[in-house]
C-alpha cells in the first residue's frame, strides 16, 4: 500500500497564467499540460452540454464523447460539436467505457438514476444490451444505483452499485449474471462508495482498479482480480477519487475536490492538475459553480477523464452549466 504525497507546492509553482488566449499551464515534470481555453463551447462562448455528472471516452477516430444529464455529446478534437444524442435512454450516464468488438465500437455505461447498465452502438446510440438488478443473486435489493462499469477482454461486464449496495456485479458478455462481491464498510476489504472502476491493463493478468471514494481515511484505489478477490490497496489518501482512466503505465484519477492526480505504474503520484485550494465545505457548491465563475486551469468537482492517443487529457467537472476541458500535454 502506498500513502501518496501530492507535492502541491511543486505543482502549484508550475501553474502559470498567460491570459485566456494562451491558456494555463498545470502539472509537473513529464506530466505538464496546457489548457485549451474555450474548448467545446459554442460560437457565443457558452457551454453546449448543460448540467453534467458524467464521463468522457474517445473513439478510434479521435472523437470525444461526453455524457450530460440530457444526453450524449460528441466533439471533434478541435472542440467542434460533431453530433448529439438527446434521448431518454442515454440520459444521465454516470460512467462510460468504449470498446471495439469485431470492428464495431460500443459504449458501456452506468446509469445510476435509471438503475441500469447499458451497452450501445457508439455511432447511433442504439441500445443493444441492458443490465438491471439480477434477481438470481438472491440479494434483498429493490433497484441498483450503478456508478461505474468496465469490461474484461473476454467480454465479461462489471457493474459497480456505488450509490446503492456497495457491491460489484459480474455478468457475461450476453448479460447473464455470474456473481457479485463486496460488502459495505471501512474495513480493508470493504467498499464505501465504489464510485469508479476500470480494467487495469498495466498489469498481467489484467485486474480491476476501483475508486473507493468515501472510504475512511477518505479516498483510496483498490486492486481486485477478475473473480472478485482482493489483491491490494493500490493508493490511499487521494481524497474523493471519482474515476480512473489508463494510458500505458499511467492512470488519471479525478478528485471531486477539484484536482486530477496522475499516478505511475507503482501508483505514486507524479503530477497534480487543476488544484483547487478554495472549494469550501459545502459539497453542493462545488457543482453550482456557474460558467462565468470558471477559472482557467482550476477544477471544480472533477468527475471524469480520458486520454487521447497523443497523451492529451479530456476532463469533465460535475457542474451545473456543463464543463468539459481539453489539456494538451507538453512534450
Amino acid at each position: 500500500m502506498k500513502h501518496l504525497k501530492y507535492y502541491f507546492i511543486a505543482s502549484l509553482c508550475l501553474i502559470f497564467s498567460f491570459g485566456t488566449l494562451n491558456g494555463v499551464q498545470t502539472g509537473s515534470g513529464i506530466m505538464t499540460f496546457d489548457t485549451v481555453p474555450g474548448w467545446g463551447l459554442d460560437e457565443n462562448g457558452k457551454s453546449q452540454i448543460g448540467s453534467c455528472h458524467g464521463s468522457v471516452v474517445i473513439d478510434k477516430a479521435g472523437n470525444i464523447y461526453t455524457s450530460a444529464n440530457k444526453g450524449l455529446f460528441v466533439f471533434k478534437p478541435d472542440g467542434t460539436l460533431l453530433r448529439t444524442h438527446i434521448q431518454e435512454d442515454v440520459m444521465e450516464m454516470h460512467d462510460m467505457e468504449i470498446r471495439e468488438e469485431f470492428g464495431v465500437e460500443y459504449i458501456y455505461a452506468a446509469r445510476n438514476k435509471a438503475g441500469i447498465g447499458i451497452k450501445f452502438h457508439a455511432q447511433t446510440a442504439q441500445i443493444v444490451l441492458t443490465l438491471g438488478f439480477p434477481k438470481e443473486s438472491g440479494l434483498d435489493i429493490d433497484v441498483l444505483k450503478p456508478t461505474a462499469i468496465t469490461v474484461a477482454e473476454n467480454g465479461d461486464i462489471f457493474l459497480s452499485d456505488g450509490y446503492g449496495s456497495n457491491k460489484i456485479f459480474k455478468f457475461d458478455k450476453t448479460g447473464n449474471y455470474l456473481k457479485h462481491f463486496g460488502e459495505p464498510g471501512d474495513g480493508l476489504k470493504e467498499f464505501h462508495t465504489p464510485h469508479g472502476m476500470t480494467l487495469d491493463t498495466r498489469y498481467d493478468p489484467h485486474r480491476l482498479l476501483i475508486c473507493d471514494r468515501n472510504h475512511q481515511p477518505i479516498g483510496r484505489l483498490l486492486h481486485y482480480d477478475l473473480e472478485g478477490n482482493f489483491i491490494q490497496v493500490a493508493a490511499s489518501n487521494l481524497s474523493w477519487p471519482t474515476s480512473v482512466a489508463i494510458q500505458g503505465d499511467y492512470v488519471s484519477v479525478p478528485s471531486l475536490e477539484g484536482r486530477l492526480c496522475i499516478l505511475d505504474k507503482s501508483n505514486a503520484v507524479v503530477s497534480v492538475l487543476g488544484y483547487n485550494g478554495d472549494l469550501g465545505e459545502d459539497v453542493g457548491s462545488w457543482y453550482r459553480v456557474k460558467q462565468e465563475d470558471w477559472e482557467e486551469g482550476i477544477f471544480h468537482g472533477t468527475h471524469g477523464s480520458y486520454w487521447d492517443k497523443n497523451g492529451n487529457l479530456y476532463i469533465q467537472d460535475w457542474n451545473i452549466d456543463g464543463r468539459i476541458m481539453k489539456l494538451v500535454r507538453i512534450k
